[in-house]
């Protein structure tokens, strides 16, 4: 830990005098971990979790090393056509996290805040935005969002195009359900085509898109068939990996590498033993850097997180054969679109199919649509007969951690769960 604690102060200092700098070591130091997972890989992890750590750093190092050959992109954004172009999608909650997880976050915090960025705003943009502000990220290709859920989105990317003085496309996703809506995005879908070929040159096929979108239903299918295969099961848990599977899940749905990882899941939850300890459905991101998170829950026997709302945000019910329509329903059907019941059943759904014991509901610092939803979340997941906790945090900003409380309470809930269990005669 004083390694990384150095690392984010040689970041801090020169990002203000030097961001080259600091952008090569950012770099250099991300492959060097890159190295250690291929060679000196966490023992405690499954192989598929250690290949997963892998692919989501090559997605951080790319737009590091190829910036005329990445692309900004919102956390939901469908990235099966930048894929087809050859381009590097990156969105600002991975790479905020990963500057989090270097102790690097604090400079670009305070910076975003002293331009006149809101305190309130999301620490993953503010993040992100003083990143960019300072230098350290480098100009992007083009810039692709959509209005999905976070608000900050409206915000956020339109000051990058600004500042960076690149192309921008917005996706407009109503909030109601229906085919009108999904004809609508998809037809939004079909100029992004156009606007990608401009801006690469690269054109961009039907016949390979299709392909594309046949492996991304593929991989959701063999995902959601893991999740409950799991259920029975006991597999050591990080609290990184399950964050990582819902980056990947969208930033790399479409490719070669995320259709392994989940068939690598799938082999990995064969070779399982049988369930340890209590299991624990995380709803929104994940305070990773927080201690008291990882002493009750970080490669813990007594109590794991089995998964994370943020990797099944939508359902493998889309026809590839027609890849626009079908990235389109995506969006327009996505559990975190529209009303909160949606997401809230679709936590219930996903949470039984994990042989979840409870839920953790987090809300994250800055996100509205969360902390409006949690004292709704709270009563229908336990109408469900799942208990749920209500813990408030940051997943990015260690100035709002509020460690003592969320020991105190984490503990507390951990220990509940335990006790129902025992007054059932199911202890394990």
């Amino acid at each position: 830990m004083e390694i990384v604690k150095t690392f984010g102060n040689y970041i801090e200092k020169w990002c203000e005098t030097s961001p080259e700098r600091a952008r090569w070591l950012l770099k250099t130091g991300w492959e060097a971990q890159n190295l250690k997972f291929r060679f000196l890989p966490e023992g405690q992890l499954n192989p598929s979790d250690q290949y997963l750590a892998g692919m989501m750093m090559n997605v951080m190092t790319q737009p590091l090393k190829h910036p005329e050959s990445s692309v900004m992109v919102s956390v939901f954004t469908p990235c099966e056509l930048l894929q087809e172009a050859g381009l590097y999608p990156y969105n600002v909650e991975s790479f905020s996290c990963y500057l989090a997880a270097s102790q690097a976050e604090r400079p670009f915090l305070q910076g975003a805040e002293d331009s006149g960025i809101s305190e309130t705003l999301c620490s993953y943009h503010k993040t992100f935005i003083g990143a960019a502000q300072k230098k350290v990220l480098p100009k992007p290709k083009c810039i692709v969002y959509t209005n999905l859920t976070c608000d900050a989105n409206l915000l956020t990317f339109k000051k990058l195009a600004k500042m960076y003085d690149v192309p921008i496309f917005a996706i407009d996703v109503p909030m109601q359900q229906n085919e009108d809506n999904v004809q609508y995005v998809a037809d939004q879908l079909r100029k992004l085509k156009d606007f990608i070929e401009e801006c690469t040159g690269k054109k961009i096929t039907d016949e390979t898109l299709t392909e594309r979108l046949r492996r991304s239903k593929r991989t959701l299918e063999k995902f959601a068939q893991y999740e409950k295969e799991s259920a029975d099961r006991y597999i050591p848990a990080d609290l990184v990996t399950p964050l990582y599977a819902g980056m990947t899940n969208n930033l790399l749905l479409g490719t070669e590498e995320e259709e392994t990882y989940v068939d690598r899941l799938l082999n990995d939850v064969k070779k399982a033993p049988a369930k340890k300890g209590k299991k624990i459905y995380w709803m929104h991101t994940i305070p990773f850097w927080s201690d008291a998170v990882k002493n009750e829950l970080c490669f813990q026997e007594k109590a794991q997180i089995v998964g994370c709302e943020l990797s099944r945000v939508c359902e493998p019910d889309f026809d590839p054969e027609k890849p626009y329509e079908a990235m389109a329903r995506r969006m327009v059907y996505h559990a975190l679109n529209g009303s909160a019941i949606r997401r809230i059943e679709a936590g219930i759904r996903h949470a039984k199919e994990t042989g979840a014991d409870g839920v953790v509901w987090f809300g994250h610092w800055g996100c509205k649509h969360t902390l409006g939803a949690a004292q709704l979340a709270k009563k229908k997941f336990e109408e469900a007969g799942i208990p749920m906790l209500l813990l408030d945090g940051d997943g990015c900003d260690r100035s709002h951690g509020g460690e003592g409380q969320t020991s105190t309470r984490l503990g507390a809930f951990l220990e509940m769960l335990g006790a129902e269990v025992m007054e059932g005669g199911q202890d394990e």
